[in-house]
């Protein structure tokens, strides 16, 4: 992809995906378009229609995150400390928040189970490592960890929003949270377990009524 095209695929991606937290899926694209300064054109010979968009958008932010996930174990030897890291830098994609977005428009297909995948067990790898060093509280697994940041990294109704218009308060906020999971902390070594089951990706992807493959061959076909 030359450098031009790639970086207004940048600009279209960062676009649709805050444009679609503020307004939904069902979004004008003359809005992302606007936001991200390229022309109509340039969208739509790109995306040939809002699906196309969609499954771009998903799968660019999985494998951002995925990058997040293996900068964070390269920069911090301390496994919670990496831990910590990468879901500060998640929350600085706003990946919480969009995955929910996503959810409801997105057509599953291989590519996407595969980036998926290898999304998941790069995180995955994080969370066990930070378990395995005793700083992680046992009873977190990875979709709690996921719906904890999606539940904190949400957009806030209304005029609340204003309160964190540079992302400060999510980031302490996520700091609070995760000094909760952490056992050396006074409150994690304290605390009693927490009431339920570790929730674990595959629990997600269930939840979300997301097939693993979507057939998309007219029926009869």
């Amino acid at each position: 992809m030359r450098a031009d095209a790639a970086r207004s695929r940048r600009r279209i991606i960062d676009a649709a995906r805050d444009v679609f937290l503020m307004h939904g899926l069902d979004a004008p694209l003359d809005l992302i378009v606007r936001r991200a300064g390229v022309g109509p054109g340039t969208l739509y010979r790109r995306y040939p229609d809002r699906e196309a968009l969609v499954r771009d958008l998903t799968g660019d932010l999985l494998v951002r995150l995925e990058g997040v996930a293996e900068a964070a174990a390269e920069v911090d030897d301390d496994a919670f400390a990496a831990l910590r890291r990468f879901v500060h830098a998640a929350a600085d994609l706003r990946m919480g928040a969009a995955v929910l977005v996503l959810l409801e428009g997105l057509v599953v297909d291989e590519e996407l189970v595969r980036i998926r995948t290898s999304t998941a067990s790069t995180v995955e790898a994080l969370i066990d490592a930070a378990h395995r060093s005793g700083r992680l509280r046992r009873d977190v697994g990875m979709g709690d960890l996921v719906l904890l940041s999606i539940r904190l990294s949400r957009p806030l109704p209304g005029g609340l929003d204003r309160l964190d218009a540079d992302g400060d308060l999510l980031h302490r906020h996520l700091d609070l949270a995760l000094d909760g999971l952490d056992t050396a902390a006074p409150t994690g070594s304290a605390a009693a377990p927490a009431p339920g089951i570790p929730l674990s990706f595959a629990d997600l992807v269930a939840a979300a009524d997301r097939p693993a493959v979507t057939d998309r061959r007219p029926a009869g076909g």
